[in-house]
């Protein structure tokens, strides 16, 4: 879906906590979200707000976990595709649905808002979404060599899960605050994952709202 406007585009901001954003500049164009943590928090309330409001763009705004060396902690990621952790068959084998059901384990970001955002200074990733935050580096093993993901939340596959079936384009942006392993030695930088992600948004912004 492209965003051919004659006019600034309405915006949807997706967050988990207030402290993530706090302090971000307000703006007329968009609207701003904390929905709480975890993937049925972010689903729920992205549904609510698209099913109650007229908006041309969701964007998944929030701190993440890098896996190391593919980001580093006061960077900012931008993620083109998301992955949903450990939905199925436990260790990974093949699941038998009836009807030829299938899992949905995999989303991507609107091709025209990567597009308007082509250019940037950030990487451009993958991402993969947990509902426990990893503490070991068996665990983060396990989930680069599963997913090949450059970065970890809770909530990005929900919010562009949820906006891709409501027929709006979504993206994500994730400013970096620890590495994902061992808690023991994840640098965790609050402030640093916050600031990249202001910087990062605000460059997001003004490319997909622009006209």
């Amino acid at each position: 879906m492209d965003l051919a406007l004659d006019r600034p585009a309405l915006i949807l901001v997706i967050y988990a906590v207030s402290a993530e954003l706090r302090g971000f500049p307000k703006r007329d164009d968009v609207s701003m979200l904390a929905c709480g943590i975890g993937p049925v928090e972010a689903a729920a309330e992205t549904a609510r707000m698209l099913a109650f409001g007229k908006f041309d763009a969701v964007i998944n705004a929030g701190i993440a976990g890098a896996f190391r060396g593919r980001a580093k902690v006061g960077e900012a990621v931008i993620v083109r595709e998301e992955f949903l952790a450990d939905l199925g068959l436990e260790g990974g084998g093949p699941l038998t649905l009836p009807d030829e059901a299938k899992l949905i384990t995999e989303v991507a970001a609107a091709p025209a808002l990567l597009a308007r955002c082509d250019g940037l200074p950030y990487r451009v990733g993958r991402g993969v979404t947990v509902t426990q935050v990893t503490a070991t580096r068996a665990t983060a093993d396990r989930l680069t060599a599963g997913y090949n993901a450059d970065a970890e939340s809770m909530e990005g596959f929900a919010v562009l899960r949820a906006a891709a079936l409501a027929g709006v384009p979504a993206l994500e942006v994730r400013g970096i605050s620890n590495y994902v392993g061992d808690r023991a030695q994840s640098e965790w930088d609050f402030g640093a994952g916050t600031k990249a992600l202001h910087a990062a948004l605000s460059d997001v912004l003004a490319r997909i709202a622009t006209p």
